[in-house]
């Protein structure tokens, strides 16, 4: 399967994922607005956060595909099952511990990472609470992640890609049966979390085993293949956690300010659309065609794969960074100005949305480039630059922070810019390091269509803006605010994609790619699962 049809599928069921994640938000925002119980609720919505990206989205899965691939390829699969048996056992044994340990001491590590609510023991009491319902879902996801990446591994993405779903379902669901009190609401939303991870780790393992794959739960020991494993992820664990440390530590600052950890969060849900969509549907898709590229000798091919998925990344994500850096307030006012979510908190959010815009093609470059890494089973890179962000992150956004503060301008904005300041050294010193070693070479070629990847986003953002001027011409002559919001993106959308055509930004056989069902041997790309394939 090619890599844009890969992609096709992963960012297309990612989609689905995040309409319904959208849903969820508008229900989270009608029910708690942007006071203390909606910071409660998402400062305790970042540790299940945390270990999705760090498990499903990171350090494990990234070490575990490379290390389960070779092992197919030279010992054949009963083998290379029989190394994910164990390593299951050891990682369900290991977050069960931490996750029991965690519940015991959230009340102190709350007092360290949420030190703004120390004046206020009601909001910081529910935090600890939701917090503590939530840690359940990092044994769940645990599970889900090694499933998955036995899949991806055969070139089985549908199960895993589908599987986020079931997180949003079960807080809509959650959201519609208590949705009168704010509080009770943040509870059955937050345990709603926790059995969400069940229901993905089950989804995921019926399609491991509808696929033909056989693991066990053998007694945990750590075997050669378990600690190879575990040594490979070690690093990307460490720039997991770097990287959503930088996430933490801006929730500590921002709550020192009232509101600002949902503006962020609201921004935060914006920017990832196009993160989730793109840059991660295009890092997992490739993940397993670079380690068989790279255990194959072909760092020409890989070279190429490298070049089609950074192109192929920046023709989707440009364009949704300048529709961000164009009508920032309009899209959040639209979308979420409802229930307690008032225009006031609609501009704040905005304000935040304007800094993570510019950052949003840095933090997409970061999982594109990450997999040319891990390919080669070099997690330990990564980790200094990741590290490396988060020092430049934690200075910049604390000295900002303060600093707009004393100056009676919203802080918060200082930790949006850090974010994408760490970002973007994050991403340029990967660059670097690849083309250093030359693993990385973009050709003339590629640098062309990037520079018209990026004309053709520079049009569409000068569209928007001239739109957004007129936004009040347009919602008289279309009748509504949403009908005028829903012109500009679909609208400019399609103009985007007129001109990308036009300048051969993107090209006609990669939409056809995409959307072309290929089938061959899970080894080399493979299909969907057997029943599972939509």
């Amino acid at each position: 399967m090619s890599l844009a049809r890969n992609t096709a599928v992963i960012g297309g069921l990612t989609l689905i994922s995040r309409l319904f994640g959208f849903a969820r938000d508008l229900a989270l925002a009608a029910a708690l607005g942007a006071g203390p119980v909606a910071d409660a609720f998402f400062a305790a919505l970042r540790f299940p956060n945390l270990f999705r990206r760090l498990f499903a989205e990171g350090a494990f899965s990234q070490a575990f595909i490379p290390v389960y691939s070779k092992t197919l390829a030279a010992e054949g699969e009963e083998a290379a099952n029989r190394m994910a048996s164990e390593a299951l056992s050891v990682l369900l044994l290991m977050t069960g511990v931490l996750s029991a340990i965690a519940i015991a001491g959230m009340s102190w590590i709350n007092r360290a990472l949420f030190a703004g609510y120390s004046g206020d023991p009601h909001t910081f009491q529910l935090a600890t609470l939701l917090t503590q319902l939530s840690m359940p879902y990092l044994v769940a996801m645990s599970a889900a992640t090694l499933f998955s990446g036995v899949l991806n591994a055969h070139g089985r993405f549908f199960a895993a890609a589908a599987a986020p779903i079931l997180f949003n379902l079960c807080q809509l669901t959650a959201l519609w049966l208590v949705h009168d009190n704010p509080e009770y609401s943040a509870v059955a939303a937050i345990s709603a979390v926790s059995i969400s991870g069940v229901l993905q780790a089950l989804w995921v393992w019926w399609g491991a085993v509808r696929s033909g794959t056989k693991l066990g739960f053998p007694f945990p020991r750590l075997t050669s293949g378990v600690k190879r494993l575990f040594i490979l992820a070690a690093p990307a664990a460490v720039a997991g956690g770097a990287l959503q440390i930088n996430v933490m530590i801006s929730q500590a600052l921002a709550s020192f300010e009232r509101g600002a950890i949902t503006y962020l969060n609201v921004a935060d849900r914006l920017y990832q659309l196009p993160l989730g969509l793109i840059g991660i549907a295009v890092g997992v898709a490739m993940l397993p065609r670079l380690s068989r590229l790279v255990q194959e000798g072909d760092e020409f091919g890989a070279r190429g794969a490298l070049d089609e998925a950074v192109a192929l990344s920046m023709a989707f994500t440009l364009p949704a960074a300048a529709a961000m850096l164009a009508i920032p307030f309009y899209l959040i006012d639209g979308l979420y100005s409802r229930g307690a979510f008032n225009a006031a908190d609609a501009h704040n959010a905005a304000l935040a949305l304007i800094h993570y815009g510019w950052g949003v093609p840095a933090f997409v470059l970061a999982k594109i480039y990450a997999p040319a890494f891990f390919a080669r089973e070099d997690t330990k890179a990564p980790m200094r630059y990741a590290i490396t962000s988060m020092v430049i992150n934690i200075a910049l956004g604390a000295a900002l922070f303060f600093g707009l503060r004393a100056m009676g301008l919203p802080g918060f904005q200082g930790l949006a810019i850090a974010t994408s300041t760490a970002a973007w050294a994050n991403a340029l010193l990967m660059i670097r390091s690849l083309m250093a070693r030359g693993a990385y070479a973009p050709t003339p070629a590629a640098f062309g269509r990037l520079l018209r990847i990026v004309l053709a986003s520079a049009i569409l953002f000068a569209v928007m803006w001239f739109g957004n001027a007129n936004r009040e011409t347009l919602e008289t002559v279309l009748g509504s605010k949403e009908a005028a919001i829903a012109l500009l993106i679909l609208g400019g959308g399609t103009f985007y994609f007129v001109v990308a055509f036009v300048v051969r930004a993107v090209t006609i056989s990669e939409v056809r790619s995409a959307f072309k069902r290929e089938r061959g041997p899970a080894g080399g790309g493979g299909g969907l699962p057997p029943g599972l394939d939509g």
